[in-house]
């Protein structure tokens, strides 16, 4: 199917729920509603005519001039031989969607990941903690307003150049 097909094949079952399709760029994708996402999932998931049994990736992308954190879902048919990219549009102040862990047994470790580095709570997730960063990091280091710290519990966070251990290239001097 083409992700025309799946999109009109969605809207017909989810109505205003399945926003938008966007032909326009490279990986077409469809934009649905955060709310119905989990429901959504479930069906391309499980109906035969879609049948994404893979969840390739999920990735947050930041806007903060939009107020927005998209979050994006690649799935993958290996029964069908077809592929769909899905976003959910987020409200980037309290960003939450359902978790799809339980439809995707690897969406736990992919939206942990998104959950660590752009702030996005997978309501209903299993273990929904950091996986990147320590426990106790403050901000999301993804976000685009996103300021490191000086340093962690007494260790500076700013780290000389790794160029410069291979001697190609020499940092300047300070005057």
């Amino acid at each position: 199917m083409t992700t025309k097909e799946i999109f009109e094949a969605l809207k017909g079952k989810f109505g205003d729920a399945v926003i938008k399709l966007d032909e326009s760029v490279k990986d077409p994708f469809i934009v649905v509603d955060p709310a119905k996402w989990h429901d959504i999932a479930k069906v391309l998931h499980d109906e035969p005519e879609f049948a994404f049994d893979f969840m390739m990736s999920i990735a947050g992308v930041d806007y903060p001039d939009e107020n927005l954190i998209r979050v994006v879902y690649h799935l993958w048919s290996y029964k069908n031989r077809h592929k769909l990219v899905v976003k959910v549009e987020l409200n980037r102040e309290n960003p939450v969607v359902d978790s799809v862990d339980d439809i995707w047994a690897n969406a736990n470790w992919l939206e942990r990941e998104t959950y660590d580095l752009f702030g996005v709570t997978f309501k209903g997730n299993r273990n929904l903690t950091r996986l990147l960063m320590p426990e106790d990091w403050e901000g999301y280091p993804m976000r685009k307003d996103y300021e490191e710290p000086e340093e962690y519990h007494g260790i500076k966070t700013e780290r000389e150049n790794p160029v410069y251990l291979f001697h190609l290239v020499q940092p300047k001097e300070e005057e």
